[in-house]
């Protein structure tokens, strides 16, 4: 497999954050490590930005492969657990690499991905009539709360770190926006988001643009 120079600049760039963190991503620095010309990262990425990105997508690739391993199962709740567990160990095993991919304002194009992962699972959990908020709210806790344990323990020393911080935030959150099974989520709330979760999975045809979109109001209405 030919090994482009876009390839050579993104692996030099990835074992100097690696090693080094984000200050150690200068654009001489990484050149010199892939053997390039300082000019050459510019016309392959345009600014440090391109190249940025193009590294946070390195990291991304590697987590997304444990994302998708993962596969779905019939407890959507149980996946649920396992994703996050897996985020956890991937932001605690490459903090470098989680900061940039995490850790700043600005929402790469790689990120959406994982981030669509997470809300198919909670929709899911939806779908089975599980769900206590509606999807967006839910999706956006777990991500919240889970990115604040790790920064949080990225944060610590590794020897002072609170080996159950992780495991209590998860069942916190999750039985927050849970209900214990399907046969417990009569209120109204858990009934319109299960039916809400459902139109938007399979909307039909018996329903207008307009009707659809009065429906889903209300359920939103509903769910709160």
């Amino acid at each position: 497999m030919t090994v482009t120079t876009k390839d050579r600049l993104v692996r030099a760039a990835a074992e100097l954050l690696l090693e080094g963190g984000r200050d150690a991503l200068s654009t001489r620095a990484v050149s010199a490590a892939a053997g390039v010309q300082a000019p050459t990262l510019y016309r392959t990425f345009g600014d440090k930005d391109g190249l940025l990105d193009a590294v946070a997508t390195y990291g991304f690739q590697s987590y997304l492969a444990g994302k998708h391993a993962l596969g779905e199962t019939d407890d959507p709740v149980g996946d649920l657990r396992r994703g996050w567990d897996l985020h956890v160990e991937f932001g605690l095993s490459q903090p470098a690499f989680y900061m940039l991919m995490y850790g700043e304002p600005r929402v790469r194009e790689a990120r959406k991905e994982a981030d669509a992962i997470l809300r198919r699972i909670v929709e899911r959990i939806a779908e089975a009539g599980r769900l206590r908020v509606p999807v967006g709210q839910a999706a956006h806790l777990v991500h919240a709360t889970g990115m604040g344990v790790i920064l949080s323990l990225i944060a610590s020393p590794p020897g002072e770190r609170d080996p159950e911080l992780s495991v209590t935030a998860r069942e916190h959150v999750i039985a927050g926006i849970t209900t214990e099974s399907a046969d417990s989520a009569s209120d109204i709330p858990s009934r319109a988001i299960a039916l809400k979760a459902a139109l938007e999975k399979e909307p039909g045809d018996s329903l207008t643009p307009a009707e659809h979109a009065m429906l889903a109001e209300w359920l939103d209405r509903l769910a709160r």
